[in-house]
């Protein structure tokens, strides 16, 4: 296998419910790749991630993460997820932002141990990149549900992972904040190198910012974000041949708007 397959993915169907939700999916995620997924409501986005994270069964097929198979993964320190639901918690629960950042440390650390200068130091890093250091000290329940979002991807970083997997972060969020939070993921892809795949109805926040797209809707298809790439094509697997798909020019990348 080569190193720089960070996942593999062979010939996995997947049931729920006594449905069929995945047929037959095959794909690589690369070391650096930013994955965009999409597809209709339904269609086993969702349920792909958390085959993915051993979180759900598989009917049949392979899944192998940093060349090991899933059963054998123990290196969960290298995949940080974020939930749909990550945001959905008690407004008054009693801890501040950087507190609450500071627990992705926790894996770190043995069970009893205080967290050390390196963890706080690693903790004030995450939140002065995405954009918190001044909130760091107010009540979780204090914050905007774009600061939410960043908050738990703060979470994540401090334990200096390999891949994010996100699924829908912007789900109600409105547009600005929306794309201040792509740009945030985008620096981190870019400039540290982290691999993601994101859940995302936001097509033109795919095509413009991603580099791969993996369209659902239980078939599984992938596809390269150039300009030579049929992407209504490759959408249309996904969303049917009745949908309309109308591209623009997006000046965060010069190439498609969805």
């Amino acid at each position: 296998m080569n190193k720089d397959v960070v996942i593999e993915v062979r010939n996995l169907s997947v049931s729920r419910s006594g449905s069929l939700v995945i047929k037959d999916a095959n794909f690589d995620v690369m070391k650096g790749d930013y994955f965009g997924i999409v597809g209709p409501n339904g269609g086993g986005k969702t349920t792909l991630l958390l085959s993915i994270l051993g979180q759900i069964p598989r009917m049949s097929g392979s899944i192998r993460l940093f060349s090991k198979d899933i059963e054998d993964f123990d290196e969960w320190e290298k995949v940080a997820f974020v939930p749909q639901d990550a945001i959905n918690f008690d407004a008054n629960f009693p801890l501040s932002v950087r507190e609450l950042v500071s627990l992705g440390r926790l894996g770190r650390n043995p069970i009893g141990r205080r967290l050390k200068k390196r963890d706080w130091e690693e903790v004030d890093a995450a939140l002065e990149f995405m954009g918190l250091s001044e909130v760091a000290d107010k009540r979780i329940g204090e914050l905007s549900g774009g600061q939410k979002q960043r908050m738990f991807v703060a979470m994540a970083l401090v334990r200096d992972p390999e891949v994010i997997i996100l699924d829908e972060p912007v789900a109600g969020i409105d547009a600005i904040t929306q794309e201040k939070f792509y740009q945030k993921m985008s620096d981190l892809n870019q400039r540290r190198g982290i691999t993601i795949m994101m859940v995302s109805h936001d097509l033109s926040a795919v095509f413009c910012r991603m580099s791969k797209v993996i369209c659902v809707n239980k078939e599984v298809n992938v596809a390269e974000i150039r300009p030579d790439v049929d992407i209504e094509g490759v959408l249309r697997k996904a969303y049917g041949e009745h949908f309309h798909f109308v591209f623009h020019r997006h000046e965060c990348k010069g190439e498609f708007k969805a």
